[in-house]
C-alpha cells in the first residue's frame, strides 16, 4: 500500500521555524517529483515547493522563496520542508504529494494538479 505520511506540524510564534517531514512507502519514488502544498482555512490548496531527485533541482512558490527549503537526502529518505521566518499567513494544513512523469520540480509548480499520491496533511499554526 502506497502511503505518504506527513509529520512535524504544530504551533509556533511568528518568526519561528518548523521542519516538516514526508515519509513515503509502498513503492520506489526515485523517479517521482515530490512536493508540498498547503491549504489555509477558506482557501484553495496551493503549491509550496517541489523537488526532483532524478533531475536534481527544486522549485518554490514566490510566497515562500528564501524562507522555506525543500530537501531530500536520497531517494529512499523522507522529503523535508524546513520553514523559517514563519508568518501568520503561513498557517495552513500542509500536504505532501508525489507525481510521476515530471522531469523537473518546475513542472509540478507550473501544473499543480493531477498528483498521483497525497498525504493526509499536518497542521501548521503560526501565531502573531
Amino acid at each position: 500500500q502506497v502511503q505518504l505520511v506527513e509529520s512535524g506540524g504544530g504551533l509556533v510564534q511568528a518568526g519561528g521555524s518548523l521542519r516538516l517531514s514526508c515519509a513515503a512507502s509502498g513503492r520506489t519514488f526515485s523517479r517521482y517529483v515530490m512536493g508540498w502544498f498547503r491549504q489555509a482555512p477558506g482557501k484553495e490548496r496551493e503549491f509550496v515547493a517541489a523537488i526532483s531527485w532524478s533531475f536534481g533541482n527544486t522549485y518554490y512558490a514566490d510566497s515562500v522563496k528564501g524562507r522555506f527549503t525543500i530537501s531530500r537526502d536520497n531517494a529512499k529518505n523522507p522529503v523535508y520542508l524546513q520553514m523559517n521566518s514563519l508568518k501568520p499567513e503561513d498557517t495552513a494544513v500542509y500536504y505532501c504529494a508525489a507525481r510521476n512523469g515530471d522531469r523537473t520540480a518546475q513542472a509540478m509548480g507550473a501544473q499543480p494538479y493531477g498528483m498521483d499520491y497525497w498525504g493526509k496533511g499536518t497542521l501548521v499554526t503560526v501565531s502573531s
